[in-house]
Protein backbone atom coordinates (compact mmCIF):
# COMPACT_ATOMS: atom_id res chain seq x y z
CA UNK A 1 0.00 0.00 0.00
CA UNK A 2 1.20 3.48 -0.84
CA UNK A 3 1.42 5.65 2.26
CA UNK A 4 -0.05 9.11 1.73
CA UNK A 5 1.02 12.15 3.71
CA UNK A 6 0.88 15.92 3.75
CA UNK A 7 3.40 18.61 4.66
CA UNK A 8 3.01 21.30 7.29
CA UNK A 9 5.19 23.87 5.55
CA UNK A 10 7.36 26.11 7.75
CA UNK A 11 6.14 29.18 5.90
CA UNK A 12 3.31 28.86 8.42
CA UNK A 13 4.00 30.16 11.94
CA UNK A 14 4.68 27.38 14.46
CA UNK A 15 1.57 28.22 16.47
CA UNK A 16 -0.52 26.96 13.53
CA UNK A 17 0.89 23.44 13.89
CA UNK A 18 -1.38 22.31 16.72
CA UNK A 19 -4.58 22.80 14.76
CA UNK A 20 -3.19 21.17 11.62
CA UNK A 21 -1.79 18.18 13.55
CA UNK A 22 -5.08 17.61 15.35
CA UNK A 23 -7.00 17.69 12.08
CA UNK A 24 -4.52 15.19 10.61
CA UNK A 25 -5.16 12.86 13.55
CA UNK A 26 -8.94 13.25 13.41
CA UNK A 27 -9.32 12.59 9.67
CA UNK A 28 -6.99 9.59 9.56
CA UNK A 29 -4.08 11.06 7.59
CA UNK A 30 -1.32 8.45 7.25
CA UNK A 31 1.61 10.81 7.84
CA UNK A 32 2.22 14.49 8.61
CA UNK A 33 5.66 15.71 7.52
CA UNK A 34 7.63 18.68 8.85
CA UNK A 35 10.70 20.49 7.51
CA UNK A 36 13.69 22.00 9.30
CA UNK A 37 14.16 24.88 6.88
CA UNK A 38 16.58 27.63 7.90
CA UNK A 39 15.69 29.83 9.61
CA UNK A 40 12.13 28.94 10.34
CA UNK A 41 11.23 26.04 12.66
CA UNK A 42 13.23 23.33 14.40
CA UNK A 43 12.33 19.90 13.04
CA UNK A 44 12.57 17.89 16.24
CA UNK A 45 10.88 20.45 18.49
CA UNK A 46 7.89 20.67 16.14
CA UNK A 47 7.82 16.88 15.70
CA UNK A 48 7.73 16.35 19.47
CA UNK A 49 4.88 18.83 19.81
CA UNK A 50 2.88 17.30 16.94
CA UNK A 51 3.31 13.81 18.38
CA UNK A 52 2.24 14.96 21.83
CA UNK A 53 -0.87 16.67 20.48
CA UNK A 54 -2.00 13.58 18.56
CA UNK A 55 -2.70 9.89 19.13
CA UNK A 56 -2.16 7.99 15.88
CA UNK A 57 -0.80 9.99 12.94
CA UNK A 58 2.84 9.31 12.09
CA UNK A 59 5.05 12.41 12.04
CA UNK A 60 8.05 12.68 9.72
CA UNK A 61 10.92 15.14 9.74
CA UNK A 62 12.21 15.46 6.22
CA UNK A 63 14.88 16.49 6.79
CA UNK A 64 17.43 17.46 9.47
CA UNK A 65 20.55 19.10 7.92
CA UNK A 66 23.53 17.15 9.26
CA UNK A 67 26.01 20.07 9.14
CA UNK A 68 23.93 21.76 11.86
CA UNK A 69 23.80 18.76 14.22
CA UNK A 70 26.27 16.73 16.24
CA UNK A 71 25.33 13.12 15.55
CA UNK A 72 25.09 12.30 19.27
CA UNK A 73 22.45 15.02 19.73
CA UNK A 74 20.50 13.75 16.71
CA UNK A 75 20.61 10.21 18.15
CA UNK A 76 19.54 11.33 21.64
CA UNK A 77 16.57 13.29 20.35
CA UNK A 78 15.50 10.64 17.86
CA UNK A 79 15.73 7.92 20.51
CA UNK A 80 13.63 9.97 22.92
CA UNK A 81 10.89 10.44 20.30
CA UNK A 82 10.84 6.74 19.47
CA UNK A 83 10.62 5.74 23.13
CA UNK A 84 7.89 8.27 23.96
CA UNK A 85 5.89 7.70 20.76
CA UNK A 86 6.70 4.16 19.58
CA UNK A 87 6.27 3.59 15.87
CA UNK A 88 5.07 7.10 15.09
CA UNK A 89 8.22 9.15 14.40
CA UNK A 90 9.96 9.11 11.00
CA UNK A 91 13.49 10.53 10.88
CA UNK A 92 15.18 11.97 7.80
CA UNK A 93 18.60 13.60 7.51
CA UNK A 94 20.46 15.19 4.63
CA UNK A 95 22.99 17.68 3.31
CA UNK A 96 20.83 20.73 3.89
CA UNK A 97 20.80 23.71 1.53
CA UNK A 98 24.45 24.63 1.09
CA UNK A 99 23.85 28.40 1.00
CA UNK A 100 22.07 28.16 4.35
CA UNK A 101 24.87 26.03 5.78
CA UNK A 102 27.33 28.71 4.67
CA UNK A 103 25.31 31.40 6.44
CA UNK A 104 25.90 29.73 9.79
CA UNK A 105 29.49 28.68 9.20
CA UNK A 106 28.60 24.98 8.88
CA UNK A 107 29.22 24.32 5.19
CA UNK A 108 31.22 21.12 4.80
CA UNK A 109 34.02 20.77 2.26
CA UNK A 110 32.72 17.27 1.47
CA UNK A 111 28.98 17.02 2.15
CA UNK A 112 28.97 13.41 0.92
CA UNK A 113 31.63 12.33 3.41
CA UNK A 114 29.81 14.11 6.23
CA UNK A 115 26.49 12.47 5.37
CA UNK A 116 28.05 9.01 5.15
CA UNK A 117 29.80 9.39 8.52
CA UNK A 118 26.66 10.81 10.13
CA UNK A 119 24.43 8.02 8.80
CA UNK A 120 26.82 5.27 9.88
CA UNK A 121 27.16 6.67 13.39
CA UNK A 122 23.50 7.59 13.81
CA UNK A 123 22.19 4.18 12.80
CA UNK A 124 24.72 2.45 15.05
CA UNK A 125 23.86 4.61 18.07
CA UNK A 126 20.15 3.99 17.52
CA UNK A 127 20.89 0.25 17.50
CA UNK A 128 22.33 0.65 20.99
CA UNK A 129 25.96 0.27 19.97
CA UNK A 130 28.90 1.92 21.77
CA UNK A 131 31.08 3.87 19.33
CA UNK A 132 34.53 5.32 19.06
CA UNK A 133 34.90 7.08 15.73
CA UNK A 134 37.64 9.32 14.37
CA UNK A 135 36.27 10.40 11.03
CA UNK A 136 36.82 13.50 8.97
CA UNK A 137 33.71 15.11 10.49
CA UNK A 138 32.23 12.70 13.05
CA UNK A 139 34.33 12.13 16.15
CA UNK A 140 33.02 10.06 19.06
CA UNK A 141 34.92 8.69 22.05
CA UNK A 142 33.23 5.74 23.77
CA UNK A 143 29.71 7.06 23.13
CA UNK A 144 26.50 5.07 23.65
CA UNK A 145 22.91 6.06 24.37
CA UNK A 146 21.64 5.38 27.89
CA UNK A 147 18.12 5.16 26.44
CA UNK A 148 18.32 3.70 22.93
CA UNK A 149 15.06 2.90 21.13
CA UNK A 150 13.48 -0.38 22.17
CA UNK A 151 13.12 -1.58 18.58
CA UNK A 152 14.60 -0.97 15.12
CA UNK A 153 14.57 2.61 13.84
CA UNK A 154 14.55 3.47 10.15
CA UNK A 155 16.69 6.44 9.16
CA UNK A 156 15.82 8.11 5.86
CA UNK A 157 18.18 10.37 3.95
CA UNK A 158 17.37 13.06 1.42
CA UNK A 159 19.06 12.91 -1.97
CA UNK A 160 19.02 14.48 -5.42
CA UNK A 161 22.36 13.81 -7.15
CA UNK A 162 23.58 10.39 -8.31
CA UNK A 163 26.34 10.02 -5.71
CA UNK A 164 24.03 10.85 -2.83
CA UNK A 165 21.33 8.54 -4.16
CA UNK A 166 23.83 5.67 -4.26
CA UNK A 167 24.92 6.59 -0.74
CA UNK A 168 21.38 6.40 0.59
CA UNK A 169 21.14 2.90 -0.82
CA UNK A 170 24.35 1.94 0.94
CA UNK A 171 23.96 3.69 4.28
CA UNK A 172 20.31 4.70 4.90
CA UNK A 173 17.09 2.74 5.42
CA UNK A 174 15.06 4.90 3.05
CA UNK A 175 15.37 7.85 0.67
CA UNK A 176 13.49 11.16 0.51
CA UNK A 177 13.09 12.79 -2.92
CA UNK A 178 12.13 16.42 -3.46
CA UNK A 179 9.06 17.71 -5.27
CA UNK A 180 11.32 18.36 -8.28
CA UNK A 181 11.21 14.60 -8.96
CA UNK A 182 8.99 13.36 -11.78
CA UNK A 183 7.90 9.73 -12.17
CA UNK A 184 10.87 9.20 -14.51
CA UNK A 185 13.05 10.78 -11.85
CA UNK A 186 11.75 8.28 -9.29
CA UNK A 187 12.68 5.43 -11.63
CA UNK A 188 16.20 6.83 -12.09
CA UNK A 189 16.55 7.32 -8.35
CA UNK A 190 15.47 3.74 -7.68
CA UNK A 191 18.12 2.43 -10.06
CA UNK A 192 20.86 4.46 -8.36
CA UNK A 193 19.66 3.49 -4.89
CA UNK A 194 19.70 -0.16 -5.91
CA UNK A 195 23.26 0.22 -7.20
CA UNK A 196 24.27 1.46 -3.77
CA UNK A 197 22.42 -1.34 -2.03
CA UNK A 198 24.09 -3.94 -4.24
CA UNK A 199 27.53 -2.46 -3.56
CA UNK A 200 26.88 -2.67 0.19
CA UNK A 201 25.36 -6.16 -0.02
CA UNK A 202 22.09 -4.95 1.46
CA UNK A 203 18.93 -7.00 0.97
CA UNK A 204 16.65 -5.33 3.54
CA UNK A 205 13.68 -3.22 2.50
CA UNK A 206 14.45 0.33 1.37
CA UNK A 207 11.49 2.71 1.08
CA UNK A 208 11.35 5.78 -1.12
CA UNK A 209 9.35 8.84 -0.10
CA UNK A 210 8.69 11.61 -2.61
CA UNK A 211 7.05 15.00 -2.22
CA UNK A 212 4.37 15.99 -4.73
CA UNK A 213 3.69 19.71 -5.11
CA UNK A 214 -0.10 19.89 -4.99
CA UNK A 215 -2.74 22.59 -5.36
CA UNK A 216 -6.50 22.28 -5.26
CA UNK A 217 -9.34 24.74 -5.38
CA UNK A 218 -10.44 27.38 -7.90
CA UNK A 219 -6.98 29.02 -8.26
CA UNK A 220 -5.00 25.78 -8.09
CA UNK A 221 -3.38 25.92 -11.51
CA UNK A 222 -2.17 29.50 -11.05
CA UNK A 223 -0.71 28.79 -7.60
CA UNK A 224 1.06 25.66 -8.82
CA UNK A 225 2.48 27.46 -11.86
CA UNK A 226 3.74 30.35 -9.72
CA UNK A 227 5.59 28.03 -7.37
CA UNK A 228 7.17 26.01 -10.18
CA UNK A 229 8.36 29.26 -11.76
CA UNK A 230 9.71 30.51 -8.44
CA UNK A 231 11.68 27.25 -8.04
CA UNK A 232 12.99 27.45 -11.61
CA UNK A 233 11.53 24.07 -12.62
CA UNK A 234 8.54 25.15 -14.71
CA UNK A 235 10.07 23.57 -17.83
CA UNK A 236 10.48 20.12 -16.24
CA UNK A 237 7.64 17.83 -17.39
CA UNK A 238 5.34 15.98 -14.99
CA UNK A 239 6.10 18.05 -11.90
CA UNK A 240 3.31 18.93 -9.51
CA UNK A 241 -0.42 18.55 -9.85
CA UNK A 242 -3.37 20.91 -9.72
CA UNK A 243 -6.99 19.85 -9.61
CA UNK A 244 -9.56 17.78 -7.81
CA UNK A 245 -9.06 14.58 -5.81
CA UNK A 246 -9.20 12.36 -8.89
CA UNK A 247 -6.52 14.35 -10.66
CA UNK A 248 -4.27 14.38 -7.59
CA UNK A 249 -4.79 10.66 -6.94
CA UNK A 250 -3.78 9.88 -10.53
CA UNK A 251 -0.52 11.80 -10.02
CA UNK A 252 0.09 9.90 -6.78
CA UNK A 253 -0.47 6.60 -8.55
CA UNK A 254 2.03 7.52 -11.28
CA UNK A 255 4.71 8.13 -8.64
CA UNK A 256 3.82 4.90 -6.85
CA UNK A 257 4.02 2.94 -10.10
CA UNK A 258 7.46 4.47 -10.66
CA UNK A 259 8.70 3.14 -7.33
CA UNK A 260 7.58 5.50 -4.56
CA UNK A 261 6.40 3.84 -1.34
CA UNK A 262 5.30 7.11 0.26
CA UNK A 263 3.90 10.15 -1.52
CA UNK A 264 3.69 13.30 0.57
CA UNK A 265 1.47 16.04 -0.81
CA UNK A 266 3.28 19.37 -0.53
CA UNK A 267 0.94 22.36 -0.58
CA UNK A 268 2.06 25.55 -2.24
CA UNK A 269 3.67 28.09 0.07
CA UNK A 270 0.58 30.27 -0.24
CA UNK A 271 -1.96 27.49 0.48
CA UNK A 272 -4.94 29.42 1.92
CA UNK A 273 -6.36 26.58 4.07
CA UNK A 274 -3.75 24.22 5.58
CA UNK A 275 -6.33 22.34 7.65
CA UNK A 276 -8.54 21.97 4.59
CA UNK A 277 -5.57 20.66 2.60
CA UNK A 278 -5.03 17.92 5.20
CA UNK A 279 -8.73 17.01 5.08
CA UNK A 280 -8.63 16.93 1.28
CA UNK A 281 -5.60 14.58 1.38
CA UNK A 282 -7.09 12.14 3.89
CA UNK A 283 -10.78 12.22 3.02
CA UNK A 284 -10.80 12.70 -0.76
CA UNK A 285 -7.44 11.57 -2.18
CA UNK A 286 -6.66 8.67 0.18
CA UNK A 287 -9.71 6.55 -0.86
CA UNK A 288 -8.58 6.80 -4.49
CA UNK A 289 -5.02 5.55 -3.85
CA UNK A 290 -4.47 1.80 -3.37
Amino acid sequence: MTRLGAVFRPQLPPERLRAVARVADEVGLDELWLWEDCFREGGLSTAAAALAWTERVRVGVGLLPVPLRNVAITAMEAAALHRMFPGRAILGVGHGVQDWMGQVGARAESPLTLLREHLDALRALLRGERLTVDGRYVKLDDVALDWPPEGPVEVFAGATGPRTLRLTGEAADGTILTAATSPDGVRRARRLIDEGRAAAGRTDRHEVAVYLLTATGPDAAARLRAELVAEGVESVPDLGVAGDAGTVAAAVRRLAEAGADRVILQPTGDEPDPEGFVRFTAEQVRPLVP
